[in-house]
């Protein structure tokens, strides 16, 4: 599904009172934050990175609300590109509470321990470069979800449910209203460059450290169960024919831990062939979609999920061994 016309620099809107901001993040259309917007009330969905900030504040203005019209900023996991700009962003809400997952506030309340995990898999240079610091949000400004909590957007209900796999700390966000999901990465990546005819492609993120295949298809399963219209994706955007999409991640988590399974040995010989047979698979269902896109360009788009999601790959290999 492509975006709808209807924009105001990286800013679009979306029916039901949704608008969703580029934040910039590694290119155009790869990193989304959401703005929903009722009776002159405000909540957001993921943030990006620290960079977002002055793109996530214009779209209150596209919106018709001020930053005081802010309630709630809600991020689906602690991830960076999800929520590293939220404790920068809540200096600038004055009547905002952070909601987060219970496993993830201690890391909004004091980023330490999470800057440091994230330096370990993207290095010093590109945490400058790309996240720069994390910024801590007071305690009593932090609300921890739990499954089936609701919280009320000037009398919208948003229901956040437990969803593992991608990370032990994610949950997503059903909005009766859109008859959507916010789902952070809980149902995958598909990227507006690989539409074909209006038909998303799909593609699951095994990113480290915390990737487990089995809850991730559970997580999948029950977001279908609703029987969802749309699923508003932090990568990217807004996607509808929300079944079959369901059907084809499922279908390609299997495929990737069998993949991995069949890569042996250990170390850089084995990341390096895991990369190989994911590059190898994602080329595959590009061609199944019908993307006429160069190989070569289809890495290019891709090099960042095939690095993150080998590694995430072996860390999950690596604790099966082990349990």
């Amino acid at each position: 599904m492509t975006l709808p016309p209807s924009a105001q620099g990286d800013v679009q809107a979306l029916p039901h009172g949704i608008f969703v901001i580029d934040t910039g993040f590694h290119r155009p259309c790869f990193d989304a934050s959401y703005l929903i917007v009722e009776n002159g009330r405000a909540a957001y969905v993921d943030t990006g990175t620290n960079h977002a900030r002055p793109r996530l504040l214009a779209a209150l203005t596209v919106a018709g609300v001020t930053p005081e019209d802010v309630d709630w900023l809600i991020v689906t996991h602690v991830h960076l590109d999800h929520a590293g700009g939220a404790g920068l962003l809540m200096q600038s809400l004055p009547n905002a509470k952070l909601v987060v997952h219970s496993r993830g506030a201690r890391h909004m309340i004091d980023p330490t321990a999470l800057f440091e995990g994230a330096r370990a898999v993207y290095g010093e240079a590109e945490m400058a470069r790309s996240y720069g610091t994390l910024v801590p949000v007071a305690a009593e400004r932090v609300v921890a979800t739990h499954d089936e909590m609701t919280l009320q957007l000037a009398g919208r209900t948003l229901r956040f449910l437990d969803t593992p796999g991608h990370a032990r700390h994610h949950h997503v966000i059903w909005d009766e209203r859109s008859r959507g999901f916010f789902t952070g990465d809980a149902f995958g990546l598909s990227y507006r460059e690989f539409d074909v005819d209006g038909r998303p492609w799909m593609l699951p993120t095994s990113t480290p450290v915390q990737f487990d295949p089995e809850p991730l298809k559970a997580s999948v399963r029950r977001m279908l169960g609703l029987a969802p219209e749309r699923m508003y994706l932090t990568h990217y955007g807004c996607v509808g024919d929300v079944a079959r999409l369901g059907e084809v991640l499922l279908e390609q988590i299997d495929a990737m831990v069998a993949l991995a399974e069949g890569c042996h040995g250990s170390g850089p010989e084995r990341h390096a062939e895991l990369k190989r047979r994911l590059a190898r698979l994602y080329l595959d269902r590009v061609r199944v979609q019908g993307c006429r896109i160069a190989d070569d360009k289809v890495l290019e788009l891709l090099a960042m999920d095939l690095e993150l999601n080998a590694q995430g790959l072996e860390v999950w290999l690596d604790r099966a061994k082990t349990a």
